[in-house]
């Protein structure tokens, strides 16, 4: 966090240089850990376990989300939706664990007695570093999670539906040791996928990142207000963003900025998709919310979602400020120019998408006080 003078690019490169460092020592020292983690997750699952996944302060509540939502949504064809709850303190999730459950918290202690999937401090002084690489440490969990039901003995027909993500896995490997062997290297190479996702997205973004922050601190300085949206693991990612903007770091000063998150209330939601139709659930919020003086931040991983397209029309068509993270190839909010400022991480691996969007997300963050 380190805000200053210098041109965009340099900045965005500095910021870069160091989550690559930071997420190499990470999962280079962690591989291991994770595959024998994702092992005795595997083995909980099947005796019937959940995932209980506690965040108290926004920032947390947000991951906590989105590991619920992973679990449960596998979006990976062919994956086994997984059972996992979020709960906003560890009281909450002691009361309904079970024998087999399992406890992921991401600040505070965990509830004593339910066994813990404790994610180390990454090796980061930044809270943003730090989010940005246990996003990938629980991605990492909920895919090669299932690799274990797949293999490590259960089948002994390789990959399965798995194969074209795990190509390491032969037929025979069924012994549990050789399967922890792959799996920690699948782990060491899916970090360097992100690293290389993330340099691609902030190299090639550096630009409309530093345009779209000056736009929007001109709004904050106006009196505006930032309004943030996305759909499933998006849908969290919005819910970090309003975190990030409402709640800077204590450490950088920062004051906080006026910021409501679209997806936070599930009655009205709900209204709206029973009602009217999911298109609507963010367009007809963007009218209720939204003004001139106001800007718009919309995630993606398609670039394709109706109700994201929905609200960026309705958002430019109210004169709001139009941001878009979007996967893939940039889908139709890039084709058709649907946003003032759209950056795309060109990938189809959805999870890999987040991580370079939170990176994205998170050097926006810093460059709108470094204007």
């Amino acid at each position: 966090m380190r805000p200053g003078a210098a041109p965009a690019a340099q900045r965005v490169s500095a910021l870069l240089a160091e989550r690559t460092e930071a997420n190499h020592a990470f999962f280079a020292a962690e591989a291991e850990r994770v595959a024998r983690l994702c092992h005795e997750m595997s083995e909980r699952f099947a005796r019937g376990g959940r995932l209980l996944a506690v965040g108290s302060s926004p920032a947390a509540r947000s991951d906590a989300r989105h590991v619920a939502v992973e679990f449960v949504h596998p979006v990976i064809v062919g994956k086994r939706a997984l059972p996992a709850v979020a709960f906003e303190s560890p009281e909450q999730a002691a009361l309904l664990a079970g024998p087999d459950d399992m406890v992921l918290a991401f600040d505070g202690a965990a509830p004593e007695g339910i066994f813990e999937v404790r994610i180390p401090a990454p090796p980061s002084d930044d809270p943003f570093v730090r989010q940005e690489l246990t996003e990938t440490y629980y991605h990492l969990l909920w895919e090669l999670v299932h690799v274990f039901f797949e293999q490590g003995g259960r089948q002994t027909a390789g990959a399965g539906a798995a194969s074209f993500l795990y190509p390491f896995l032969g037929e025979q490997a069924t012994d549990v040791e050789a399967v922890i062997t792959d799996i920690a290297g699948s782990v060491r190479m899916k970090a360097q996928e992100v690293d290389a996702l993330r340099a691609q997205t902030l190299t090639e973004g550096a630009d409309t990142l530093e345009a779209a922050a000056a736009e929007l601190r001109a709004r904050f300085d106006a009196g505006g207000t930032l309004l943030a949206l996305g759909n499933g693991g998006s849908a969290t990612d919005a819910m970090d963003v309003v975190a990030d903007f409402r709640a800077p770091p204590e450490a950088s000063g920062w004051p906080p900025r006026r910021a409501l998150d679209l997806t936070d209330d599930p009655a009205i939601i709900t209204a709206l998709a029973n009602d009217i139709g999911t298109d609507a659930v963010f367009s007809r919020q963007v009218i209720a919310y939204g003004g001139p003086g106001d800007a718009l931040i919309a995630l993606s991983t398609s670039g394709n979602s109706g109700s994201v397209i929905a609200a960026l029309i309705e958002a430019r068509r109210r004169g709001l400020a139009t941001i878009a993270f979007v996967g893939y190839g940039g889908g139709k909010v890039a084709a058709q120019g649907l946003a003032d400022h759209v950056i795309v991480t060109r990938s189809e691996h959805i999870p890999r998408i987040q991580e370079a969007q939170a990176s994205a997300y998170h050097v926006l963050r810093e460059l709108v006080e470094a204007q």
